[in-house]
Protein backbone atom coordinates (compact mmCIF):
# COMPACT_ATOMS: atom_id res chain seq x y z
CA UNK A 1 0.00 0.00 0.00
CA UNK A 2 1.61 3.48 -0.80
CA UNK A 3 -0.36 6.54 0.51
CA UNK A 4 -0.39 9.82 -1.10
CA UNK A 5 -1.36 13.74 -0.20
CA UNK A 6 -3.12 15.07 -2.93
CA UNK A 7 -3.18 18.86 -3.32
CA UNK A 8 -6.98 20.27 -5.01
CA UNK A 9 -8.09 22.85 -6.92
CA UNK A 10 -11.85 22.94 -7.80
CA UNK A 11 -14.72 25.24 -8.58
CA UNK A 12 -17.56 24.26 -6.76
CA UNK A 13 -20.43 25.54 -8.60
CA UNK A 14 -21.68 22.57 -10.36
CA UNK A 15 -20.83 20.22 -7.56
CA UNK A 16 -23.09 19.04 -4.34
CA UNK A 17 -20.31 19.40 -2.58
CA UNK A 18 -17.41 17.25 -1.93
CA UNK A 19 -18.83 13.90 0.15
CA UNK A 20 -19.82 11.16 -2.28
CA UNK A 21 -23.75 11.06 -3.24
CA UNK A 22 -25.57 9.07 -5.18
CA UNK A 23 -26.64 10.03 -8.45
CA UNK A 24 -25.23 13.43 -7.54
CA UNK A 25 -22.20 15.19 -8.96
CA UNK A 26 -19.53 15.50 -6.01
CA UNK A 27 -15.73 16.38 -6.02
CA UNK A 28 -14.91 13.19 -4.21
CA UNK A 29 -17.15 11.09 -6.51
CA UNK A 30 -15.33 12.75 -9.75
CA UNK A 31 -12.14 12.57 -8.32
CA UNK A 32 -12.88 8.38 -7.01
CA UNK A 33 -13.95 7.97 -10.63
CA UNK A 34 -10.59 9.37 -11.99
CA UNK A 35 -8.82 6.90 -10.04
CA UNK A 36 -10.28 4.05 -11.43
CA UNK A 37 -10.22 5.25 -14.71
CA UNK A 38 -6.51 4.86 -14.83
CA UNK A 39 -5.70 2.41 -11.68
CA UNK A 40 -8.75 -0.01 -11.71
CA UNK A 41 -9.04 0.38 -8.44
CA UNK A 42 -12.04 1.46 -6.49
CA UNK A 43 -10.73 4.23 -4.07
CA UNK A 44 -11.83 6.21 -0.63
CA UNK A 45 -10.17 9.66 -0.65
CA UNK A 46 -10.06 11.06 2.34
CA UNK A 47 -9.98 14.92 2.62
CA UNK A 48 -9.06 17.78 5.09
CA UNK A 49 -12.61 19.17 5.30
CA UNK A 50 -15.58 18.46 3.77
CA UNK A 51 -16.63 21.65 1.39
CA UNK A 52 -20.31 22.42 0.78
CA UNK A 53 -22.16 22.71 -2.76
CA UNK A 54 -20.85 25.83 -4.07
CA UNK A 55 -17.70 26.19 -2.55
CA UNK A 56 -14.12 26.45 -4.26
CA UNK A 57 -11.08 25.37 -3.24
CA UNK A 58 -7.18 26.95 -4.08
CA UNK A 59 -5.57 24.25 -1.81
CA UNK A 60 -7.68 21.29 -0.58
CA UNK A 61 -5.89 18.38 0.84
CA UNK A 62 -6.84 14.64 0.48
CA UNK A 63 -5.26 11.32 0.84
CA UNK A 64 -5.49 8.06 -1.00
CA UNK A 65 -3.86 4.60 -0.22
CA UNK A 66 -3.08 2.89 -3.61
CA UNK A 67 -2.41 -1.07 -3.93
CA UNK A 68 0.22 -0.84 -6.60
CA UNK A 69 3.41 1.32 -6.12
CA UNK A 70 2.65 4.08 -8.46
CA UNK A 71 5.35 7.13 -8.88
CA UNK A 72 3.67 9.98 -7.60
CA UNK A 73 4.17 11.84 -11.11
CA UNK A 74 2.02 9.47 -12.60
CA UNK A 75 -0.65 9.66 -10.69
CA UNK A 76 -0.52 13.39 -11.56
CA UNK A 77 -0.50 13.51 -14.48
CA UNK A 78 -2.99 10.48 -14.81
CA UNK A 79 -5.33 12.13 -12.77
CA UNK A 80 -5.64 15.49 -14.30
CA UNK A 81 -5.43 14.13 -17.91
CA UNK A 82 -8.93 11.60 -16.40
CA UNK A 83 -10.29 14.40 -14.85
CA UNK A 84 -10.07 16.99 -18.27
CA UNK A 85 -11.65 13.81 -20.14
CA UNK A 86 -14.70 13.62 -17.63
CA UNK A 87 -15.15 17.36 -18.08
CA UNK A 88 -14.90 17.99 -14.32
CA UNK A 89 -13.49 21.60 -12.50
CA UNK A 90 -10.87 20.39 -11.03
CA UNK A 91 -7.19 20.06 -10.98
CA UNK A 92 -4.64 18.52 -9.15
CA UNK A 93 -2.14 20.75 -8.01
CA UNK A 94 0.14 18.18 -6.04
CA UNK A 95 0.84 14.72 -5.39
CA UNK A 96 3.18 13.65 -2.49
CA UNK A 97 4.38 10.39 -1.04
CA UNK A 98 3.31 10.36 2.61
CA UNK A 99 4.24 7.65 5.39
CA UNK A 100 0.94 5.83 6.46
CA UNK A 101 0.71 7.93 9.84
CA UNK A 102 -0.09 10.96 7.59
CA UNK A 103 -3.71 11.91 7.62
CA UNK A 104 -5.97 14.67 5.55
CA UNK A 105 -7.86 15.32 8.34
CA UNK A 106 -6.66 14.69 11.72
CA UNK A 107 -3.13 15.85 10.74
CA UNK A 108 -4.17 19.45 9.77
CA UNK A 109 -3.23 22.13 12.08
CA UNK A 110 -4.60 25.20 10.43
CA UNK A 111 -7.26 25.99 7.87
CA UNK A 112 -7.58 29.19 6.19
CA UNK A 113 -10.75 30.11 4.32
CA UNK A 114 -11.19 33.07 1.44
CA UNK A 115 -15.52 34.89 1.50
CA UNK A 116 -15.17 37.28 -1.72
CA UNK A 117 -18.21 39.97 -1.80
CA UNK A 118 -18.32 41.93 -4.81
CA UNK A 119 -19.61 45.20 -3.82
CA UNK A 120 -20.86 47.65 -6.53
CA UNK A 121 -23.99 48.60 -8.30
CA UNK A 122 -23.62 46.52 -11.57
CA UNK A 123 -24.34 42.47 -11.19
CA UNK A 124 -21.02 39.94 -11.81
CA UNK A 125 -20.97 39.25 -15.72
CA UNK A 126 -17.91 36.81 -15.39
CA UNK A 127 -17.77 35.44 -11.63
CA UNK A 128 -21.32 34.89 -11.58
CA UNK A 129 -20.64 31.71 -8.88
CA UNK A 130 -17.54 32.48 -7.79
CA UNK A 131 -18.51 35.69 -5.75
CA UNK A 132 -21.67 37.35 -2.91
CA UNK A 133 -22.79 40.08 -5.14
CA UNK A 134 -24.10 43.05 -3.00
CA UNK A 135 -24.90 45.90 -4.82
CA UNK A 136 -25.70 48.21 -1.87
CA UNK A 137 -22.37 50.21 -0.44
CA UNK A 138 -20.85 48.54 2.47
CA UNK A 139 -18.27 49.75 5.10
CA UNK A 140 -15.25 47.66 4.95
CA UNK A 141 -13.68 49.34 7.81
CA UNK A 142 -17.09 48.92 10.09
CA UNK A 143 -17.07 45.12 9.18
CA UNK A 144 -13.25 44.90 10.57
CA UNK A 145 -14.25 46.28 13.44
CA UNK A 146 -16.83 43.94 14.41
CA UNK A 147 -15.00 40.79 13.03
CA UNK A 148 -12.61 41.40 16.32
CA UNK A 149 -15.18 40.85 18.35
CA UNK A 150 -15.37 37.01 17.31
CA UNK A 151 -11.51 36.54 17.35
CA UNK A 152 -10.64 34.31 19.81
CA UNK A 153 -11.91 31.15 22.02
CA UNK A 154 -16.06 31.28 22.18
CA UNK A 155 -18.86 29.34 21.94
CA UNK A 156 -20.43 29.87 18.41
CA UNK A 157 -23.70 28.54 18.88
CA UNK A 158 -24.93 31.70 17.45
CA UNK A 159 -22.99 31.36 14.25
CA UNK A 160 -23.17 27.43 13.11
CA UNK A 161 -25.83 25.44 11.47
CA UNK A 162 -28.56 23.97 13.32
CA UNK A 163 -26.88 20.67 11.35
CA UNK A 164 -23.48 20.79 12.38
CA UNK A 165 -22.07 17.49 13.83
CA UNK A 166 -19.73 19.06 15.92
CA UNK A 167 -19.93 17.75 19.84
CA UNK A 168 -19.08 21.80 20.66
CA UNK A 169 -19.60 24.51 19.59
CA UNK A 170 -16.38 26.18 21.17
CA UNK A 171 -13.56 27.08 18.71
CA UNK A 172 -10.75 29.34 18.57
CA UNK A 173 -10.66 31.76 15.57
CA UNK A 174 -7.25 32.96 15.46
CA UNK A 175 -7.70 35.43 13.01
CA UNK A 176 -10.93 37.27 10.62
CA UNK A 177 -9.79 40.01 8.71
CA UNK A 178 -12.63 42.23 6.71
CA UNK A 179 -10.54 44.45 4.19
CA UNK A 180 -11.41 45.72 0.66
CA UNK A 181 -10.06 46.37 -2.70
CA UNK A 182 -11.56 48.01 -5.16
CA UNK A 183 -15.02 47.03 -5.78
CA UNK A 184 -13.86 43.68 -3.71
CA UNK A 185 -14.67 43.25 0.05
CA UNK A 186 -12.88 40.11 1.29
CA UNK A 187 -13.21 38.17 4.53
CA UNK A 188 -10.05 36.58 5.50
CA UNK A 189 -10.48 33.60 8.50
CA UNK A 190 -7.87 31.41 9.68
CA UNK A 191 -8.33 28.31 12.53
CA UNK A 192 -7.39 24.57 13.15
CA UNK A 193 -11.02 24.29 12.35
CA UNK A 194 -14.14 25.61 11.86
CA UNK A 195 -17.95 24.50 12.38
CA UNK A 196 -20.40 24.43 9.97
CA UNK A 197 -21.80 27.34 8.11
CA UNK A 198 -19.45 29.51 10.38
CA UNK A 199 -17.70 31.47 7.61
CA UNK A 200 -20.47 32.13 6.07
CA UNK A 201 -22.89 32.91 8.88
CA UNK A 202 -19.72 35.65 9.70
CA UNK A 203 -20.67 36.70 6.70
CA UNK A 204 -24.05 37.57 6.49
CA UNK A 205 -24.05 38.69 9.87
CA UNK A 206 -20.79 41.09 8.84
CA UNK A 207 -22.76 42.42 6.05
CA UNK A 208 -25.34 44.03 8.58
CA UNK A 209 -22.28 45.62 10.16
CA UNK A 210 -21.61 47.22 6.54
CA UNK A 211 -25.19 48.12 5.78
CA UNK A 212 -25.17 50.30 9.39
CA UNK A 213 -28.41 47.90 10.33
CA UNK A 214 -26.10 46.61 12.92
CA UNK A 215 -23.71 48.06 15.55
CA UNK A 216 -20.18 46.48 16.74
CA UNK A 217 -22.29 45.89 20.01
CA UNK A 218 -25.25 43.96 18.05
CA UNK A 219 -22.85 41.73 16.45
CA UNK A 220 -20.96 41.07 20.27
CA UNK A 221 -24.81 40.88 21.66
CA UNK A 222 -25.36 37.75 19.05
CA UNK A 223 -21.96 36.09 19.97
CA UNK A 224 -23.13 35.91 23.23
CA UNK A 225 -26.39 35.14 23.48
CA UNK A 226 -25.63 31.48 21.83
CA UNK A 227 -28.79 31.67 19.83
CA UNK A 228 -28.98 30.61 16.26
CA UNK A 229 -31.86 32.55 15.88
CA UNK A 230 -29.67 35.86 16.56
CA UNK A 231 -27.52 35.33 13.91
CA UNK A 232 -27.82 37.07 10.21
CA UNK A 233 -28.38 35.48 7.01
CA UNK A 234 -26.22 32.97 6.21
CA UNK A 235 -23.97 33.85 3.15
CA UNK A 236 -24.71 32.16 -0.45
CA UNK A 237 -21.83 29.30 -1.05
CA UNK A 238 -20.73 31.14 -4.09
CA UNK A 239 -18.35 33.60 -2.35
CA UNK A 240 -16.59 30.77 0.04
CA UNK A 241 -12.91 29.49 -0.92
CA UNK A 242 -10.93 26.98 1.20
CA UNK A 243 -7.46 28.76 0.77
CA UNK A 244 -4.81 26.29 1.99
CA UNK A 245 -4.08 23.94 5.24
CA UNK A 246 -1.21 23.33 7.24
CA UNK A 247 0.40 20.43 8.33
Amino acid sequence: MVRFKLTLEYDGSNYAGWQRQAGLRTIQGAIEQAIFNFSSEKLTIVTAGRTDAGVHAIEQVAHVDFTKNWHANTVHNALNAHLQQQGENIAVLNVQNVPDSFHARFCATKRYYLFKILNRRSPPALNVKRVWWLPKHLNADAMHEAAQKLVGQHDFTTFRSAHCQAKSPIRTLERLDVYRKGEEIFLYAQARSFLHHQIRSFAGSLVKVGTGQWTVQDLEAALNAKDRARCGMVAPPSGLYLMKIDY
